[in-house]
């Protein structure tokens, strides 16, 4: 229930590199030695920092392949938020480059492994680079794609609401709705003041979508981890649709969610597990707070 949240800084902290050019072609460095070339110049606006960018990157060590976007997102790009990370190893940093790009441009990007670097990847012989392959899909200002993005959390909405209030019908459940369109059964009542903003919460819970299937639980032992899921309430921390759903409920109260996609994981999904635009059903139970 967790969001997941990918910025270039992370991404330097895995790999960064890319598959070898041939020719005649010359790399050039940045001032802080990262080897970089151009492959495609496309005319156009360059990244800035806070602009949210898609790509696709592959990245490698000889001829070992570390990280594949494509294999990792089901062939489409990924999409980030580029920002500068001062405590980054600058020398094996590429957002230099990345800002230099447009979309529609590639990129391969060679960096020297620093001792850290060796200890991870102990195969990596004593010339190997760590290449990267970063070729540019889209750039973004955050104010356009954060209108964008509203546009189409309000069209996709109402589609989920009319699925949502189809499936409770067929089900023959009665829920109440809030004003964020998120659906809820108080199946028990628990005791006490209800969970507020800022205080640390304990849930037990299992996750389905609407197909029935279950996606994950800390009550079924097939997930492997029964402990308590605990998080500070109202922080952002978890999906919205958790943080306005626990705090409707006191200690010991169960319930159901019926969690449209804006206020779950939206059109990105969730890593291959939740597909996007899934409409969300949480069974809940409030074991504890302060």
């Amino acid at each position: 229930m967790f969001k997941q949240i990918l910025t270039v800084a992370a991404m330097a902290t895995i790999a960064f590199g890319a598959a070898s050019c041939s020719g005649n072609k010359t790399f050039k460095k940045t001032k802080d030695g990262v080897e970089y070339l151009i492959v495609k110049d496309e005319k156009g606006e360059n990244a800035k920092i806070g602009d949210i960018i898609e790509y696709n990157m592959l990245v490698k060590i000889g001829d070992s392949v570390m990280f594949d976007s494509r294999k990792m997102n089901d062939n489409k790009p990924v999409q980030m938020a580029l920002q500068d990370n001062p405590s980054a190893n600058k020398s094996m940093d590429p957002t230099e480059v990345i800002k230099m790009m447009s979309a529609g441009d590639s990129a391969v990007v060679r960096v020297v492994l620093d001792s850290m670097a060796r200890k991870i990847y102990t195969f990596a012989k004593e010339n190997d680079k760590l290449e990267f392959q970063f070729s540019m899909v889209s750039i973004k200002s955050k104010e356009k794609f954060e209108a964008e993005m509203k546009q189409k959390s309000a069209a996709q909405a109402g589609i989920d609401d009319k699925l949502i209030t189809e499936y409770l019908a067929k089900n023959n459940i009665t829920a109440q709705k809030t004003a964020s369109g998120l659906y809820y059964v108080i199946s028990q009542a628990g005791t006490g003041a209800n969970a507020t903003a800022g205080q640390t919460v304990k849930v037990m819970y299992t996750g389905k979508l609407l197909d029935g299937k279950v996606f994950d639980s800390n009550i079924d032992p097939k997930f492997q981890h029964p402990e308590p899921l605990e998080f500070p309430l109202g922080k952002g921390n978890v999906i919205p649709g958790w943080d306005e759903g626990i705090a409707l409920l006191n200690k010991g109260a169960k319930a159901t969610l019926f969690v449209p996609s804006p206020l779950a994981y939206g059109a990105q999904g969730n890593q291959g597990m939740i597909a996007p635009n899934s409409i969300l059903i949480f069974d809940v139970e409030l074991i504890d707070f302060n």
